[in-house]
Formats: structure tokens, C-alpha cells, sequence
């Protein structure tokens, strides 16, 4: 482990945690901005992890995961560095938008360049100040406004050492996803640092299970990469299903959706997922599944236009399995049901 990581500039040292600043271009209103890193290194040699969210600036579940992430005790057993980032898109953040104000995708403009746009300026800082400075990244994410997303870790599984990392999370679902161009994960794989994506929840909106969750997953890592000493031994733990594909299905004319099913229920080729009709109900058109799995993500608001993605459904080889997983990670998480008080009160 080298005696100085530097970030923004500035030497953090074995055993320190510094909260550092990198400087952002200023808003037209004159005002100076930064994106917010806080560094935690240990007295022990080990990996370097960094965690980010708000890379879309409206998914703000992963602000909150990293917030209750770096107030965990076990940290002071910190072997290595964690980088941890909970605001990336701040342009966004402020403005509740997903994208930059040059209407960019943060997430497909990597590895970007020092001179191209505000979206590639971005990107280049923090894969060069964050992501090269790394051995491992966790990227938290939301599905997008008005969307769903049941917990899951999406990641590249052809990679023996990501696949690991993966299972470790112990998320309900794992999805065998390809590197997108312009997305950190592929702009991370070429620097050969390995990504989890974990997405869970709705954007602008906290989500207590996935937060939860996230917090426990990125510790399970840790101890994974043996950055942190063993956790206690949970009497159930999720075993998580890959899935072999998924896909959206798209609302077959515009209209009202009146859904029937919700987020993680199984569903059979054929069955019902819903009705897109006109507000007098005089045209009306089914939504159907096109074959067996599980429901992933979906749509949370009724008013549709053609095409627009409605429910997303993963394949699996045993989907009863999966549901029965799903029941014990809802039942494990969900703050109803603690015996013990949890550490801080629940968001509701």
C-alpha cells in the first residue's frame, strides 16, 4: 500500500481520513462547486475500494447508503482505502435531473477528455482522480424517474474475480450485463479495475430496504476483498439467482396503465401484466409476458405513450426459487420486522 494516496491534489496517509474537495467548473452564476470525497485509509495495508452515487444525479438512494456507510464502527479495522464519493453528478444532484446541464448522460460520455464537453470534462476528472486510484468500484445506482428496480448487482461475469465480488453482495439478483460504450464500467475494465453496479429503488426517492441493503452488500465485499474482519454469522443468508436474460416489455399504444402486478412477482408466458387503455376504456390493449421469469423493474407511472418501457423481466432457471429468496431478503431487510433496534430509525 503506497504511504500517500493522492486525491484532488492532496496526500492522504495510512491510518487518516480526510475529507477532500475536487474543483469543479463554476456555475454561470459565478458560484465555485466541488465534488465531495471522503477518504478513510487504514493502518494496514489492503485494497482500495472506491464507492460512488449520483452518477445520475436524481438517483439519491446511494447518497444515503454511503452516508450510513461511512459511519459504520468496523471501518476503524479499515485494512486498505476506501474512496467513497456520494455525489458525482452534483450539477445534477442540485438541479434533481438525471443528466448534466448539457443534457448529457454522465454514464456514456467515459472515459471522456480535459477538453471535450461539460459531460466529458466530468467523466475524465473522476476516472482520473477516483477510478485510477482504485483496485475495486461499487457504482450505486436508481432506475430511472418514474421506474423500480428490485435490488440487484449488475456486473460482467465472464470476469472469475467480478463474478466473486458479485455473489458476495449477496443482492437477490444478479444480472450478467455486457460493458456499454461510454459507461464507467467499460471505461473502469479498460484501466482493469472491476465495477459492481448495484440498482435498487426509484429515483428521488428513498427506498429504506435498498438502502439497507446496499449497506450490508458493500460490507459483505469488503470482507470479501478482506478489507474488513469477518462480520457475525447470519442465519440466512441470500444466495443470489443469476438471470439468463431479461428484457422490457413496451406499452403497445398510448394510454392509462392499469397494472396488475408488482415489483419481484413470478410471472408465466401469457399472463396479464396489465391494460393500456384510453381514459373512456373503449381501446384497450393487454400487456403480456413473453415468458416465464421474474419481474425486475417496472413502471410507477400510470400515463404512457407507445413504446414506453412498462415491466422488466429476467429469466431464470428456477423462478419459484427466486421468489422464495426474494420473501427472505424482503423479511431480512424490511425495518417492519426488526427484533433488535436498528442503529439509526428507519426512513419512511
Amino acid at each position: 500500500m503506497p504511504q500517500a494516496l493522492f486525491i484532488g491534489g492532496e496526500a492522504v496517509a495510512p491510518g487518516e481520513r480526510r475529507l477532500i474537495d475536487i474543483h469543479l467548473p463554476q456555475l454561470y452564476t459565478h458560484a465555485a462547486l466541488t465534488m465531495p470525497v471522503q477518504v478513510v485509509r487504514g493502518r494496514r495495508p489492503g485494497p482500495c475500494l472506491f464507492v460512488s452515487a449520483a452518477l445520475h444525479g436524481d438517483e439519491i438512494n446511494g447518497v444515503e447508503i454511503i452516508r450510513r456507510l461511512l459511519n459504520v464502527n468496523a471501518l476503524r479495522r479499515l485494512r486498505g482505502s476506501l474512496i467513497a464519493v456520494p455525489v458525482v453528478n452534483v450539477y445534477g444532484f442540485i438541479g434533481h435531473s438525471r443528466y448534466l446541464p448539457d443534457r448529457r448522460d454522465l454514464n456514456r460520455s467515459f472515459p471522456g477528455s480535459e477538453r471535450g464537453s461539460m459531460a466529458a470534462r466530468l467523466a475524465n476528472l473522476f476516472l482520473t482522480e477516483i477510478v485510477a486510484k482504485a483496485d475495486y468500484g461499487i457504482d450505486l445506482h436508481t432506475a430511472a424517474i418514474h421506474r423500480d428496480n428490485l435490488p440487484q448487482v449488475r456486473a460482467n461475469l465472464n470476469d472469475a474475480g467480478t463474478e466473486r465480488l458479485a455473489s458476495a453482495f449477496h443482492a437477490p439478483v444478479i444480472i450478467n450485463s455486457g460493458l456499454v460504450d461510454g459507461s464507467l464500467r467499460q471505461a473502469a475494465s479498460r484501466l482493469g479495475v472491476p465495477v459492481l453496479v448495484y440498482e435498487a429503488g426509484e429515483a428521488l426517492r428513498f427506498d429504506e430496504l435498498a438502502i439497507r441493503a446496499g449497506v450490508r452488500g458493500i460490507l459483505s465485499v469488503m470482507r470479501e476483498l478482506a478489507m474488513l474482519p469477518p462480520g457475525r454469522v447470519r442465519k440466512h443468508v441470500v444466495e443470489p439467482f443469476v438471470a439468463r436474460a431479461s428484457g422490457w416489455l413496451r406499452a403497445p399504444q398510448s394510454g392509462i396503465l392499469r397494472a396488475v402486478t408488482h415489483l419481484g412477482a413470478r410471472v408465466e408466458r401469457g399472463q396479464l401484466l396489465g391494460v393500456v387503455s384510453d381514459p373512456f376504456g373503449e381501446v384497450e390493449e393487454p400487456v403480456q409476458a413473453r415468458y416465464d421469469g421474474i419481474v425486475i423493474g417496472r413502471t410507477n407511472l400510470p400515463l404512457v405513450n407507445e413504446g414506453e418501457a412498462l415491466f422488466h423481466v429476467a429469466r431464470f432457471r428456477r423462478p419459484d426459487e427466486v421468489v422464495d429468496t426474494l420473501e427472505s431478503f424482503q423479511q431480512e431487510f424490511d425495518p417492519n420486522l426488526d427484533i433488535l433496534p436498528p442503529e439509526e430509525p428507519p426512513l419512511v
